[in-house]
């Protein structure tokens, strides 16, 4: 019938380890000091999770200026620039660090190419809170770049004394084209392994690959301004699908249906699971569905949490 709308959910979509880990922080921060807990921007890049959040007590800021003195605070998922830490302590903050991990791994690179004289180029987007934050963790700065023609413009110190490392909401796919135009460039450049690219990143994109030639339409949930849901959408429009990023069911527009069969719905590594069933129940408004879950890469990545935030500091 022409009214039925089949939906496939990509698998895998959604929270990722970084983004659990960070809310669970301030969750857990919130019951163990109380509110009112602050956080230094976004914890995440999504607003129903900050409005969520805030509702249980925590108070989002945009600078450590904003904190008062001795309060608790915890830094977002994004990570901070080493000034940021500086300026925490000033203020003797009780911090929290909910940095993802696979961006503290990041910084950790970058100071060690530094500390063995190597000058960094990072690949990122000017201005995302984890380029800043990077930028501001490595001694001396880096020199950032986004294309190729980024690359063609570079002046560095020693063509022989160079290292890169990349943003960690790009892709392989995404990074591939400026990493060959680096190693043209400077054929002695040293970068990350492959290994090393987020799992989270590369998996969604995988997944959208996987669903979109079988979609008319494509539906990612996530913030606008979120750098791997941005990035979802593009991918299905590259794949010559309409594409749209949606933050929740109030963005959905019928009129995107019309002559569609088949929705295939995606959601960014910020988004709740419970904002792309609120989509789905939203289409059902419009049409006779029909859900089906693409099979896809099953996500078992999990990250400690801080020591101060365990199970033993709740026992």
């Amino acid at each position: 019938m022409a009214n039925n709308l089949k939906i496939l959910l990509a698998r895998p979509r959604g929270f990722c380890a970084g983004v659990e880990r960070a809310i669970e922080i301030v969750e857990r921060a919130l019951i163990l000091f109380g509110p009112p807990v602050y956080v230094r921007h976004e914890i995440v890049h999504n607003k129903h999770v900050v409005e969520s959040l805030r509702e249980k007590g925590a108070i989002f800021v945009e600078e450590i200026d904003d904190i008062p003195q001795g309060a608790n605070a915890i830094f977002s998922a994004h990570g901070v620039a080493a000034s940021v830490v500086q300026a925490a302590g000033k203020r003797n903050l009780e911090v929290i660090d909910a940095t993802c991990p696979l961006v503290s791994k990041v910084h950790k690179e970058g100071q060690n190419h530094v500390k063995k004289g190597r000058q960094v180029i990072l690949i990122g987007h000017a201005g995302h809170p984890e380029v800043e934050g990077t930028q501001g963790q490595i001694p001396g700065g880096v020199l950032l770049v986004n294309s190729v023609e980024d690359v063609e413009k570079l002046e560095v110190k020693d063509p022989d004394q160079l290292s890169y490392v990349t943003q960690t909401t790009l892709s392989v796919d995404d990074t591939r084209e400026v990493i060959e135009a680096l190693k043209n460039k400077f054929p002695n450049v040293l970068g990350p392994d492959v290994k090393d690219i987020c799992y989270a990143t590369q998996n969604r994109q995988d997944a959208v690959r996987i669903l979109t030639p079988q979609i008319d339409l494509l539906l990612v949930v996530g913030a606008q301004n979120s750098s791997n849901s941005n990035r979802l959408r593009d991918l299905g429009a590259s794949m010559n699908k309409p594409s749209y990023l949606i933050n929740d069911a109030s963005d959905l527009n019928p009129e995107w249906l019309k002559g569609v069969k088949i929705v295939g719905i995606t959601a960014g590594a910020s988004a709740p699971e419970e904002l792309v069933q609120g989509v789905v129940k939203k289409l059902a408004d419009y049409r006779n569905i029909e859900v089906e879950k693409v099979s896809g890469v099953k996500e078992n990545v999990t990250f400690k949490l801080p020591r101060e935030l365990s199970d033993s500091a709740f026992v």
